[in-house]
Protein backbone atom coordinates (compact mmCIF):
# COMPACT_ATOMS: atom_id res chain seq x y z
CA UNK A 1 0.00 0.00 0.00
CA UNK A 2 2.46 2.74 0.66
CA UNK A 3 4.48 1.81 -2.52
CA UNK A 4 1.46 3.29 -4.24
CA UNK A 5 2.05 6.79 -2.69
CA UNK A 6 5.93 6.75 -3.11
CA UNK A 7 5.64 8.51 -6.80
CA UNK A 8 3.57 11.10 -5.32
CA UNK A 9 5.63 11.91 -2.75
CA UNK A 10 8.85 11.99 -4.55
CA UNK A 11 6.63 14.50 -7.12
CA UNK A 12 6.12 16.61 -3.93
CA UNK A 13 9.54 16.32 -3.02
CA UNK A 14 10.62 17.52 -6.24
CA UNK A 15 8.16 20.81 -6.44
CA UNK A 16 9.49 21.56 -2.86
CA UNK A 17 13.11 21.34 -4.01
CA UNK A 18 12.66 23.12 -7.22
CA UNK A 19 10.73 25.38 -5.34
CA UNK A 20 13.13 25.99 -2.48
CA UNK A 21 15.93 26.25 -5.37
CA UNK A 22 13.87 29.28 -6.93
CA UNK A 23 13.64 30.55 -3.53
CA UNK A 24 17.20 30.55 -3.09
CA UNK A 25 17.64 32.28 -5.97
CA UNK A 26 15.98 34.85 -5.58
CA UNK A 27 17.19 34.79 -2.18
CA UNK A 28 21.09 35.21 -2.90
CA UNK A 29 19.82 37.89 -5.82
CA UNK A 30 18.16 40.47 -3.27
CA UNK A 31 20.35 39.44 -0.21
CA UNK A 32 23.37 41.32 0.87
CA UNK A 33 25.82 42.76 -1.55
CA UNK A 34 25.60 44.31 -4.85
CA UNK A 35 25.99 42.79 -8.57
CA UNK A 36 28.39 44.52 -10.85
CA UNK A 37 28.63 44.16 -14.26
CA UNK A 38 32.67 45.06 -14.87
CA UNK A 39 34.19 45.65 -18.19
CA UNK A 40 37.19 47.14 -16.84
CA UNK A 41 40.33 45.26 -15.84
CA UNK A 42 39.18 42.29 -13.84
CA UNK A 43 42.36 42.87 -11.48
CA UNK A 44 41.23 46.58 -10.82
CA UNK A 45 37.97 46.25 -10.32
CA UNK A 46 38.75 43.38 -7.88
CA UNK A 47 41.02 45.44 -6.09
CA UNK A 48 38.26 48.40 -5.67
CA UNK A 49 36.08 45.56 -4.69
CA UNK A 50 37.92 44.43 -1.79
CA UNK A 51 38.75 47.54 -0.53
CA UNK A 52 35.35 49.10 -0.45
CA UNK A 53 34.28 45.46 1.10
CA UNK A 54 36.79 45.83 3.88
CA UNK A 55 35.12 49.12 4.48
CA UNK A 56 31.99 48.89 4.29
CA UNK A 57 30.72 45.38 4.58
CA UNK A 58 28.92 45.19 2.13
CA UNK A 59 29.75 42.45 -0.41
CA UNK A 60 30.37 42.53 -4.35
CA UNK A 61 29.61 40.58 -6.89
CA UNK A 62 31.31 41.15 -9.99
CA UNK A 63 30.15 39.89 -13.18
CA UNK A 64 32.96 39.96 -16.43
CA UNK A 65 32.24 41.16 -19.96
CA UNK A 66 33.37 44.03 -22.37
CA UNK A 67 31.90 47.14 -22.84
CA UNK A 68 29.52 46.69 -25.81
CA UNK A 69 28.23 43.39 -24.77
CA UNK A 70 27.55 44.78 -21.33
CA UNK A 71 25.88 47.94 -22.44
CA UNK A 72 24.15 46.05 -25.37
CA UNK A 73 23.05 43.85 -22.47
CA UNK A 74 21.85 46.36 -19.74
CA UNK A 75 19.70 48.01 -23.10
CA UNK A 76 18.38 44.42 -23.79
CA UNK A 77 17.52 43.55 -20.03
CA UNK A 78 16.09 47.19 -19.16
CA UNK A 79 14.44 46.93 -15.43
CA UNK A 80 14.86 43.63 -15.51
CA UNK A 81 18.46 43.33 -14.69
CA UNK A 82 20.09 41.86 -11.85
CA UNK A 83 22.96 44.50 -11.96
CA UNK A 84 23.31 47.18 -9.63
CA UNK A 85 26.38 49.47 -10.67
CA UNK A 86 27.56 49.54 -14.50
CA UNK A 87 31.70 50.04 -14.76
CA UNK A 88 33.35 50.56 -17.87
CA UNK A 89 36.84 51.12 -19.73
CA UNK A 90 35.47 53.76 -22.31
CA UNK A 91 32.51 55.88 -22.11
CA UNK A 92 30.61 55.12 -25.00
CA UNK A 93 28.96 52.45 -23.02
CA UNK A 94 27.84 54.59 -20.68
CA UNK A 95 26.49 57.11 -22.85
CA UNK A 96 24.97 54.29 -24.96
CA UNK A 97 23.02 53.29 -21.71
CA UNK A 98 22.25 56.46 -20.00
CA UNK A 99 20.56 57.13 -23.39
CA UNK A 100 18.25 54.30 -22.91
CA UNK A 101 17.18 55.88 -19.80
CA UNK A 102 18.60 52.82 -17.42
CA UNK A 103 20.73 54.76 -14.81
CA UNK A 104 19.54 56.61 -11.93
CA UNK A 105 20.94 60.28 -10.83
CA UNK A 106 23.81 60.22 -8.64
CA UNK A 107 24.16 62.02 -5.11
CA UNK A 108 25.67 65.25 -5.56
CA UNK A 109 28.03 63.93 -2.69
CA UNK A 110 29.38 61.11 -5.40
CA UNK A 111 29.49 63.75 -8.17
CA UNK A 112 31.69 66.02 -6.34
CA UNK A 113 34.59 63.34 -6.42
CA UNK A 114 35.00 63.95 -9.73
CA UNK A 115 35.75 66.98 -11.93
CA UNK A 116 33.20 68.07 -13.69
CA UNK A 117 35.61 67.37 -17.42
CA UNK A 118 35.08 64.02 -15.91
CA UNK A 119 31.52 63.31 -15.77
CA UNK A 120 28.60 64.25 -17.89
CA UNK A 121 26.26 66.97 -17.39
CA UNK A 122 23.44 65.22 -16.29
CA UNK A 123 25.43 63.60 -13.05
CA UNK A 124 24.05 60.37 -14.66
CA UNK A 125 27.15 58.69 -13.88
CA UNK A 126 31.08 59.65 -12.92
CA UNK A 127 34.60 59.04 -14.50
CA UNK A 128 36.69 56.88 -12.21
CA UNK A 129 39.82 56.28 -14.58
CA UNK A 130 41.71 57.19 -17.71
CA UNK A 131 43.75 55.90 -20.44
CA UNK A 132 45.64 58.17 -22.62
CA UNK A 133 45.76 57.34 -27.04
CA UNK A 134 49.29 56.84 -27.86
CA UNK A 135 51.56 55.91 -31.02
CA UNK A 136 53.39 52.83 -29.97
CA UNK A 137 56.39 52.72 -32.04
CA UNK A 138 59.62 50.81 -33.00
CA UNK A 139 62.30 52.77 -31.39
CA UNK A 140 64.77 50.87 -33.50
CA UNK A 141 63.20 52.03 -36.74
CA UNK A 142 62.12 55.49 -36.08
CA UNK A 143 63.59 58.21 -34.42
CA UNK A 144 61.48 61.64 -33.45
CA UNK A 145 61.60 63.34 -37.03
CA UNK A 146 59.96 60.44 -38.52
CA UNK A 147 56.83 60.22 -36.05
CA UNK A 148 53.19 61.50 -37.46
CA UNK A 149 52.52 64.63 -36.06
CA UNK A 150 48.54 63.78 -36.03
CA UNK A 151 46.61 61.05 -35.63
CA UNK A 152 45.64 62.35 -38.91
CA UNK A 153 48.66 61.55 -40.73
CA UNK A 154 48.27 57.91 -40.38
CA UNK A 155 45.82 58.47 -43.35
CA UNK A 156 48.79 59.68 -45.97
CA UNK A 157 49.69 56.88 -48.47
CA UNK A 158 53.46 56.93 -46.96
CA UNK A 159 52.15 55.47 -44.35
CA UNK A 160 50.94 51.97 -46.24
CA UNK A 161 51.85 48.79 -44.44
CA UNK A 162 53.64 50.99 -41.51
CA UNK A 163 51.07 51.12 -38.56
CA UNK A 164 48.42 48.72 -37.00
CA UNK A 165 45.53 49.36 -34.54
CA UNK A 166 43.09 47.03 -32.58
CA UNK A 167 40.02 48.26 -34.63
CA UNK A 168 37.38 45.50 -33.63
CA UNK A 169 38.20 46.17 -29.66
CA UNK A 170 36.12 49.13 -27.52
CA UNK A 171 39.68 50.92 -26.76
CA UNK A 172 40.28 51.54 -30.54
CA UNK A 173 36.58 52.45 -31.32
CA UNK A 174 36.29 54.95 -28.65
CA UNK A 175 39.42 57.25 -30.22
CA UNK A 176 37.55 57.06 -33.41
CA UNK A 177 34.30 58.35 -31.39
CA UNK A 178 36.18 60.93 -30.01
CA UNK A 179 37.51 61.98 -34.05
CA UNK A 180 34.18 61.75 -34.80
CA UNK A 181 33.02 64.41 -32.37
CA UNK A 182 36.15 66.81 -32.92
CA UNK A 183 36.32 66.67 -36.78
CA UNK A 184 32.92 65.46 -38.02
CA UNK A 185 31.46 62.69 -40.06
CA UNK A 186 32.86 63.07 -43.64
CA UNK A 187 36.81 63.39 -42.21
CA UNK A 188 36.17 60.40 -40.16
CA UNK A 189 35.04 58.14 -43.08
CA UNK A 190 37.83 59.34 -45.37
CA UNK A 191 40.61 58.45 -42.31
CA UNK A 192 38.96 55.33 -41.81
CA UNK A 193 38.92 54.04 -45.65
CA UNK A 194 42.48 55.76 -45.29
CA UNK A 195 43.23 52.74 -42.61
CA UNK A 196 41.40 49.99 -44.17
CA UNK A 197 44.48 50.70 -46.98
CA UNK A 198 47.24 51.57 -44.81
CA UNK A 199 46.95 49.51 -41.46
CA UNK A 200 46.90 46.20 -40.47
CA UNK A 201 44.63 44.60 -37.71
CA UNK A 202 45.36 42.90 -34.84
CA UNK A 203 42.88 41.36 -31.92
CA UNK A 204 44.11 43.50 -29.10
CA UNK A 205 45.64 46.47 -27.85
CA UNK A 206 48.67 43.78 -26.53
CA UNK A 207 48.88 41.92 -29.59
CA UNK A 208 49.31 44.90 -31.68
CA UNK A 209 52.36 46.56 -29.08
CA UNK A 210 54.28 42.97 -29.65
CA UNK A 211 54.09 43.09 -32.81
CA UNK A 212 55.76 46.56 -33.08
CA UNK A 213 58.67 45.02 -30.33
CA UNK A 214 58.55 42.10 -32.96
CA UNK A 215 59.74 44.24 -35.93
CA UNK A 216 56.57 43.23 -37.33
CA UNK A 217 55.12 46.70 -37.95
CA UNK A 218 56.52 50.01 -37.24
CA UNK A 219 53.93 51.67 -35.31
CA UNK A 220 50.55 50.74 -33.57
CA UNK A 221 48.13 53.67 -32.42
CA UNK A 222 47.27 51.63 -28.70
CA UNK A 223 45.88 53.32 -25.01
CA UNK A 224 49.03 54.01 -22.72
CA UNK A 225 49.15 51.67 -20.26
CA UNK A 226 49.99 48.66 -21.96
CA UNK A 227 53.44 50.07 -22.23
CA UNK A 228 53.28 50.74 -18.87
CA UNK A 229 52.17 47.49 -17.75
CA UNK A 230 54.52 45.45 -19.61
CA UNK A 231 57.72 47.67 -18.56
CA UNK A 232 57.10 46.83 -15.05
CA UNK A 233 56.94 42.97 -16.20
CA UNK A 234 59.72 41.59 -17.68
CA UNK A 235 59.59 44.01 -20.36
CA UNK A 236 59.95 41.34 -22.70
CA UNK A 237 56.89 42.53 -25.00
CA UNK A 238 58.49 46.22 -25.03
CA UNK A 239 62.16 46.68 -24.67
CA UNK A 240 62.17 47.81 -28.69
CA UNK A 241 58.79 50.33 -28.41
CA UNK A 242 58.59 53.74 -27.03
CA UNK A 243 55.25 55.92 -26.96
CA UNK A 244 54.91 58.84 -28.87
CA UNK A 245 52.31 61.57 -27.49
CA UNK A 246 50.74 62.97 -30.47
CA UNK A 247 49.60 66.37 -27.79
CA UNK A 248 48.65 69.45 -29.42
CA UNK A 249 45.25 68.69 -28.69
CA UNK A 250 44.97 66.43 -31.63
CA UNK A 251 42.30 63.77 -31.77
CA UNK A 252 45.27 61.33 -31.10
CA UNK A 253 46.06 62.82 -28.07
CA UNK A 254 42.07 62.00 -27.17
CA UNK A 255 42.22 60.52 -23.07
CA UNK A 256 39.26 58.40 -22.53
CA UNK A 257 37.11 58.11 -19.66
CA UNK A 258 36.01 54.89 -17.60
CA UNK A 259 32.94 55.63 -16.11
CA UNK A 260 31.40 54.19 -12.46
CA UNK A 261 26.78 54.55 -12.82
CA UNK A 262 24.19 52.78 -10.83
CA UNK A 263 21.54 51.54 -12.41
CA UNK A 264 17.62 52.71 -11.73
CA UNK A 265 16.39 49.25 -11.75
CA UNK A 266 18.67 48.49 -8.54
CA UNK A 267 17.02 47.55 -5.74
CA UNK A 268 20.01 48.39 -3.55
CA UNK A 269 20.96 51.67 -4.97
CA UNK A 270 22.41 53.10 -1.51
CA UNK A 271 24.94 50.84 -1.26
CA UNK A 272 25.47 51.12 -5.17
CA UNK A 273 26.04 54.46 -4.79
CA UNK A 274 28.47 53.81 -1.63
CA UNK A 275 30.70 51.89 -4.09
CA UNK A 276 30.72 54.38 -7.09
CA UNK A 277 31.21 56.94 -4.39
CA UNK A 278 34.31 54.81 -3.09
CA UNK A 279 36.08 53.91 -6.01
CA UNK A 280 35.74 57.45 -7.33
CA UNK A 281 37.02 58.93 -3.78
CA UNK A 282 40.29 59.11 -2.34
CA UNK A 283 40.36 55.30 -1.13
CA UNK A 284 39.51 53.92 -4.92
CA UNK A 285 41.56 56.59 -6.39
CA UNK A 286 44.69 55.68 -4.27
CA UNK A 287 44.93 52.23 -5.91
CA UNK A 288 45.37 53.49 -9.53
CA UNK A 289 48.35 55.28 -8.02
CA UNK A 290 50.05 52.08 -6.02
CA UNK A 291 48.39 49.63 -8.18
CA UNK A 292 49.51 48.16 -11.22
CA UNK A 293 46.38 49.18 -13.83
CA UNK A 294 48.92 52.02 -14.62
CA UNK A 295 45.56 54.05 -15.73
CA UNK A 296 45.39 57.99 -14.93
CA UNK A 297 43.50 59.02 -11.75
CA UNK A 298 41.09 61.41 -12.30
CA UNK A 299 39.48 62.19 -8.78
CA UNK A 300 39.58 65.49 -7.07
CA UNK A 301 43.22 66.01 -5.58
CA UNK A 302 43.59 62.41 -6.52
CA UNK A 303 47.09 61.77 -8.06
CA UNK A 304 48.19 58.89 -10.85
CA UNK A 305 51.27 56.49 -10.63
CA UNK A 306 54.18 58.47 -10.41
CA UNK A 307 55.78 56.56 -13.50
CA UNK A 308 52.93 58.11 -16.10
CA UNK A 309 53.51 61.22 -18.05
CA UNK A 310 51.18 63.44 -16.38
CA UNK A 311 47.26 64.10 -17.16
CA UNK A 312 47.81 67.96 -17.68
CA UNK A 313 50.91 67.33 -19.61
CA UNK A 314 49.09 64.95 -22.55
CA UNK A 315 47.66 68.28 -23.71
CA UNK A 316 44.04 66.34 -24.83
CA UNK A 317 41.10 67.70 -26.78
CA UNK A 318 38.14 68.51 -24.70
CA UNK A 319 35.86 65.88 -25.41
CA UNK A 320 32.59 65.53 -23.69
CA UNK A 321 32.10 61.92 -22.58
CA UNK A 322 28.47 61.47 -22.72
CA UNK A 323 28.45 62.57 -26.48
CA UNK A 324 30.22 59.60 -28.00
CA UNK A 325 28.32 57.48 -30.34
CA UNK A 326 29.52 54.29 -30.75
CA UNK A 327 26.85 53.35 -32.90
CA UNK A 328 27.36 55.65 -35.41
CA UNK A 329 31.46 54.36 -35.12
CA UNK A 330 30.11 51.02 -35.87
CA UNK A 331 28.37 52.58 -39.13
CA UNK A 332 31.44 54.33 -40.81
CA UNK A 333 33.76 51.44 -39.43
CA UNK A 334 31.20 48.96 -41.55
CA UNK A 335 30.87 51.33 -44.61
CA UNK A 336 34.90 51.80 -44.30
CA UNK A 337 35.31 47.96 -44.20
CA UNK A 338 37.20 47.97 -41.10
CA UNK A 339 34.10 45.77 -39.44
Amino acid sequence: MRNRFVPHVFTAALAVGAALTAFGARAEESGAGITVYNAQHESLTKAWAEGFTKDTGIPVTLRKGSDSEFGNQLVQEGAASPADVFVTENSPAMALVDKAGLFAPLGQETLAEVPAEFRPADGHWVGVAARSTVFAYDKNRLTEADLPKSIADLADPAWKDRWAASPAGADFQAIVAAMLELKGEAATLDWLKAMKTNAKAYKGNSVAMKAVNAGEIEGAVIYHYYWFGDQAKTGENSRNVSLHYFRNQDPGAFVSISGAGVLASSQKKADAEAFVKWIAGPKGQEILKTGTSFEYAVGNGAESNPALTPLTALQAPKVVPDKLDNAKVIELMTTAGIL
